[in-house]
């Protein structure tokens, strides 16, 4: 295939991925994440409903779990890739700078999980079944968080002819690597986009399917993505501090431990307590119990004197 013909049906890269509304700036990066994170919400929230729990309720998880989520996984990217920010020359001031791009997933998923555990506790809800009803939409928070990667030009693969390649802008090209007039690479970012769809729709049918309980959802979306994750990892050619531990990049490795140690946690709960959740409540009752109660003392009408009269027999038989 000609080089003409490979440019003309490659993808092409946005040239810029900020607008300016007035002196404020829009980024495309953030708008991915930002509607990643309502998405995921609207699913966990219907989600959590259908399973038995109160409206609302993962909207105020999402308080504590967002601000938390973020905040890890600018940790975990600053973490493996410190040398961006820390080495001479550099200006460390620039960690904080999470509009240029640079969220760790794992580290994301790691301290927003404990936002929701803290928030969990205080409403009174079960850990696992709220974990259950969210993590589907994680997923799916990750596929359109991953266009922020085609607007920053960042997190491509290496360079292909195939038909879909993506085209990079020279001055993002890793630092120290170049490459022929023309070159177009992976869009590792469309592949992981596509990905994260079909492992959602996998982990809600297999849900759905076999009712799963007990943290199974948590575990399978677990598997789901770093499955994918870890191949579509290997394909990338940014260089980070950890790219190679033992002929693999650190992520390829994150992600295979993370399989395994979820497949071996799916296996186990299976055995030891099969089915799912009667109640998502941490003491036992569902809104339904709050709703009746609610109607008994407010809406139930006075009894008349003849009935006051009667005995219980008497109404009732």
């Amino acid at each position: 295939m000609s080089l003409t013909a490979i440019t003309a049906l490659s993808i092409p890269s946005p040239s810029s991925g900020v607008w300016h509304l007035g002196p404020v700036p829009i980024r495309g990066y953030a708008l991915s994440i930002i509607l990643g994170i309502i998405v995921a919400i609207w699913i966990g929230e219907r989600r959590w409903v259908a399973r038995g729990g109160r409206p609302g309720d993962v909207q105020d998880l999402a308080i504590w779990a967002v601000p938390f989520g973020l905040v890890g996984a600018r940790l975990y990217h600053v973490a493996t890739d410190s040398g961006l920010y820390f080495g001479k020359g550099d200006h460390p001031i620039e960690a904080l700078y999470v509009w240029r791009g640079g969220l760790g997933i794992w580290g994301g998923v790691a301290l927003g999980a404990l936002g929701v555990v803290i928030a969990a506790r205080r409403k009174g809800i079960k850990l696992l079944p709220v974990l259950d009803a969210m993590a589907p939409g994680v997923l799916v928070a990750q596929a359109i968080g991953r266009w922020g990667n085609w607007f920053n030009q960042e997190l491509y693969g290496r360079p292909t002819d195939l038909p879909w390649g993506l085209e990079i802008d020279p001055s993002n090209w890793p630092s120290g690597l170049t490459f022929p007039t023309g070159t177009t690479f992976h869009p590792t970012y469309l592949y992981e986009f596509l990905w994260n769809l079909a492992a959602f729709a996998l982990v809600v049918w297999a849900d759905r399917r076999f009712r799963l309980g007990h943290g199974r959802v948590l575990a399978l979306y677990v598997m789901a993505y770093t499955a994918g994750r870890a191949w579509i990892e290997d394909l990338r050619i940014d260089t980070v501090e950890l790219n190679n531990v033992g002929g693999l990049r650190f992520n390829v490795w994150v992600s295979i431990i993370l399989f395994v140690a979820a497949a071996a946690y799916f296996l186990l709960s299976l055995r030891r307590r099969p089915g799912r959740e009667e109640t998502v409540w941490q003491d036992g009752r569902g809104p339904t119990d709050e709703t009746v109660e609610t109607v008994d003392e407010v809406d139930e009408p006075e009894p008349s004197g003849d009935e006051v009269e009667k005995s219980p027999k008497e109404t009732t038989g």
